[in-house]
């Protein structure tokens, strides 16, 4: 899958969440995909995804501090851009030595027209 115009991948393992974040991003003309683990995320990059990825940190099996290494480690980390969506406040100690790939971090909850702003103005690193 090669996606020609600027794109967004949302990962994360909450339904609700990725359904919000679908609807907010697809209502401001987004083309927006989605991934329900980190293993899809990894398996949507190796087929040709690039794009803005908004990645969920706790995850069942893998997070996403885990996949951004994946990532890097598959020589992927030039075909994305990285954006944390997550609940959690701070970052964690597994981010050491990942923050050059991270661009922001973004916590649950957030401001609608905000977070669609910010998305808007990280699609323009790509």
């Amino acid at each position: 899958m090669r996606v020609t115009e600027k794109s967004v991948l949302i990962v994360d393992d909450d339904l609700h969440i990725r359904l919000a974040v679908l609807t907010l991003l697809n209502d401001a003309g987004i083309n927006v995909l989605t991934a329900e683990s980190c293993d899809e995320c990894l398996k949507s990059i190796q087929n040709g995804f690039s794009g803005l990825v908004l990645m969920d940190i706790m995850m069942p099996e893998k997070d996403g501090w885990d996949t951004i290494r994946e990532i890097i480690k598959a020589g992927k980390e030039n075909d994305v851009v990285i954006v944390m969506l997550t609940a959690k406040d701070t970052p964690d100690e597994k981010m050491e030595g990942l923050q050059e790939y991270v661009i922001d971090y973004i916590t649950k909850p957030f401001e609608a027209d905000e977070f669609v702003r910010r998305v808007k103005r990280y699609l323009k690193y790509l």
